[in-house]
C-alpha cells in the first residue's frame, strides 16, 4: 500500500478514537491522495494542496473546506515526516455563509406532514410523517433519528434513547405522551406492512431497509414544496435540519411565556439537544426574530426577567 494511504488510515483511526466521524474528510482525503499519486508526489506540499483544493469550480468556502481537510492530515504527517508542508489556516480567504434558519409555524409543519402522507408507497407514507413529526417535537439530528433502533424507543415509558449522537455520546429523551402514541401507531403500521424488516432501525424504507439521509432530505424538500412553503430569502430556505432550530427556539419561547429564567433553561435544552457545551445552543437562537422581539417586549414590561 502507498505509504501516504497507510498514514491516512492511521490518521483517521486516531481522530475517530477522539470522537470525530470524518466521513466527508475521509472521502476528500482519498481524492487528494489520488491527485498526489497522479502527480507522482510522495509528500504533501502547499502547492499541491492548493492546486487540488481549488481544482473544482465552486465558491471560496468550498475550496477552503477542501484545504482544511488536507491541513488536518498534513499536521499529523508533519510530526512523522518533516518534509510535509502544512498549509496555513487562512491561505484561502472566505468563509461559508451560514444559512438563515427557516423557522416553521405549527401550521407549516402540519402541512408538510400532510404532504408526506400523500407519498404513493404506503410504507413511506407512514414512515416520513412519523419521522418529520419526531424531528419537530424533539429537535434531534436527522442522522440520530435515522440511526434509532426499534429497541431505542421504550413503548411503555415513552422514552427515546439516542445512542449515536455527536462524539458517540448517548442520551435519554423523555417524550410527550402524544409523541409516544404516534410512534406506537407508526410501529403498528410498519409491522403490518413490513413484518420482517431487513434492518432493526426504527424508521424503514418501503423495502424494510435503513433510510438514507440524502434521500430523506430530498423527500422532505419535495413535501415542503407541495405544502406551499417557499424560500424567504436566498439564505433562508426550508430545510429538514431547521426543524431542530425550530424546536430550540420554540422551547425558549415557551420558557419565556412561563416566566422562567433563561439561564436555567439553556443548560437543560443543551442536554436535550445533545450539545457538549451550552454555548453551541445559543447559535440556534440568535437568528430568530420572534425570539428577539419577545425578549425585547419582556425587557420593556418586566425588567430583570431575562436574567
Amino acid at each position: 500500500m502507498n505509504p501516504l494511504r497507510e498514514a491516512l488510515t492511521d490518521y483517521l483511526t486516531v481522530r475517530r478514537a477522539m470522537g470525530f466521524r470524518l466521513d466527508r474528510a475521509e472521502k476528500l482525503l482519498g481524492q487528494f491522495l489520488g491527485y498526489l499519486e497522479q502527480c507522482g508526489a510522495e509528500v504533501i506540499t502547499i502547492d499541491h494542496a492548493v492546486a487540488w483544493a481549488t481544482q473544482p469550480n465552486g465558491a471560496a468556502w468550498w475550496h477552503r473546506s477542501r484545504l482544511s481537510a488536507v491541513r488536518g492530515l498534513a499536521c499529523y504527517l508533519h510530526t512523522l515526516d518533516p518534509r510535509t508542508e502544512v498549509p496555513p489556516p487562512d491561505l484561502i480567504p472566505g468563509r461559508q455563509r451560514r444559512a438563515t434558519p427557516y423557522l416553521y409555524s405549527e401550521s407549516e409543519i402540519r402541512a408538510v406532514i400532510a404532504a408526506a402522507r400523500e407519498l404513493p408507497n404506503p410504507m413511506l407514507a407512514a414512515t416520513y410523517p412519523a419521522l418529520i413529526g419526531l424531528l419537530a417535537v424533539t429537535g434531534i439530528r436527522i442522522g440520530e433519528a435515522i440511526a434509532l433502533g426499534t429497541d431505542d424507543f421504550d413503548r411503555h415509558h415513552d422514552v427515546l434513547t439516542v445512542r449515536h449522537g455527536k462524539f458517540g455520546k448517548a442520551r435519554l429523551l423523555p417524550l410527550h405522551p402524544s409523541t409516544g402514541e404516534a410512534l406506537r401507531e407508526y410501529l403498528r403500521v410498519r409491522d403490518r406492512l413490513r413484518p420482517t424488516p431487513v434492518t432493526d432501525t426504527l424508521f424503514v424504507t418501503s423495502t424494510g431497509t435503513r433510510l438514507d439521509q440524502s434521500r430523506v432530505s430530498k423527500v422532505f424538500n419535495r413535501a415542503a414544496r407541495q405544502a406551499g412553503l417557499v424560500p424567504r430569502s436566498a439564505l433562508c430556505r426550508p430545510r429538514i435540519h431547521d426543524l431542530r432550530h425550530g424546536f430550540a427556539v420554540g422551547t425558549l419561547l415557551d420558557a419565556y411565556r412561563r416566566g422562567e429564567a433563561v439561564g436555567s433553561v439553556i443548560p437543560r435544552l443543551a442536554t436535550y439537544l445533545g450539545h457538549s457545551d451550552p454555548k453551541h445552543t445559543y447559535w440556534y437562537l440568535d437568528a430568530a426574530p420572534e425570539l428577539l422581539a419577545f425578549a425585547a417586549d419582556l425587557l420593556e414590561t418586566h425588567p430583570g426577567v431575562l436574567s
